[in-house]
């Protein structure tokens, strides 16, 4: 499986594989976007996932793409035990009750999550009349579900599924790391270009997830305004020598440290439980002042993980020796192929 996560600076895909029990990353690719400043037209993802294909030397044709959160909706809310089909339709006709926002001319989809019953109720007869259940919910719209099916066409590839990013590196995550995974409550922070996402899990069920509109195209922006230099050395000062810029690379990662701590703060009053993890992923993560630095505004550990620890790993040469200096940017990715094979 072809997966691609359509970023707002890069692209990045990842050619799995499974093998009975386990998984085979064979090739992977980091591409410039073709364009992040404006909205990416049909012709243009066409022709970008050719070139992305080449790259990948032509070993898949079914393409998974995740698409981003500025371009896929991703919210947890409650439904009756009905069909799927009958809740994509109660979604679309009521998304303001259910979504907080008017979504016109989208479509969507939903994952049910199963209840966990208390060792009290296991006990109990089972009775599902008027039960309610939690329902991940994802939706875009039409017209972009539409225009990136007939690009992955004109690419001379095979659509098999669009995901929303969001849930990428929780995917990752359940099989990277699945003892805290099944055990812990932790939160999940991507780091993006545009945006930053976080994700709060219970024994491996999302609780709560929210996008907070600060990513590392803010830091290097900052830093590239702050010290008159380019956007292209601000880059490198950022991951390569950050303790130089300290003040003010501080002040900009403030504002991101303290929304979501924010969230942490509304998940642990809601639900009586405390975080004790925060994991941290994203090509920023590479950068160990951000991550200790989120670590000082989110007042608990703080660390990277691995998203391609799981694999069989299988590259050519030249990419064994870059995979992991490049692996946290690919959690969304491999995550995308895993909700898929």
């Amino acid at each position: 499986m072809l997966a691609v996560d359509l970023g707002g600076r890069t692209t990045k895909a990842v050619l799995l594989q499974r093998n009975e029990e386990s998984y085979v990353l064979s090739r992977y690719a980091i591409l410039d976007a073709p364009i992040y400043e404006k909205n990416l037209s049909g012709e243009m993802l066409g022709e970008h996932l050719k070139t992305l294909y080449a790259a990948m030397e032509g070993k898949s044709k079914f393409v998974t793409l995740a698409l981003g959160v500025n371009d896929a909706v991703t919210r947890l809310t409650e439904l009756p035990q009905i069909p799927i089909s009958d809740m994509r339709q109660v979604i679309k006709m009521n998304t303001k009750n259910y979504l907080q926002q008017d979504l016109p001319g989208h479509v969507f989809d939903c994952f049910v999550i199963p209840p966990r019953p208390s060792k009290e109720e296991e006990k109990k007869p089972k009775s599902v009349v008027g039960q309610k259940f939690r329902v991940l919910v994802a939706g875009a719209r039409r017209q972009l579900t539409e225009e990136v099916q007939t690009a992955i066409r004109n690419a001379g590839l095979i659509a098999d599924h669009l995901v929303p990013g969001l849930i990428g590196p929780i995917n990752t995550f359940e099989r990277a790391q699945p003892e805290i995974f099944a055990k812990e409550v932790v939160a999940l922070i991507d780091i993006g270009f545009k945006s930053t996402t976080i994700c709060i899990l219970q024994q491996g069920e999302l609780m709560l997830s929210r996008v907070v509109s600060i990513g590392g195209d803010r830091m290097t922006s900052g830093l590239a305004d702050s010290l008159s230099i380019s956007y292209a050395e601000a880059e490198g000062i950022k991951v390569g020598m950050p303790t130089e810029v300290q003040s003010q690379l501080e002040s900009i990662i403030l504002p991101l440290g303290r929304d979501l701590r924010a969230s942490i703060d509304f998940f642990e009053h809601q639900y009586d439980k405390t975080v004790g993890h925060a994991f941290v992923s994203g090509g920023s993560a590479n950068s160990e002042f951000i991550v200790q630095n989120l670590q000082t505004h989110l007042m608990m550990e703080c660390k990277t993980w691995n998203p391609l620890s799981f694999l069989q790993v299988s590259l050519p040469p030249q990419q064994m020796a870059e995979v992991e200096h490049v692996a946290l940017q690919l959690g969304v990715a491999v995550g995308a192929a895993l909700a898929a094979i």
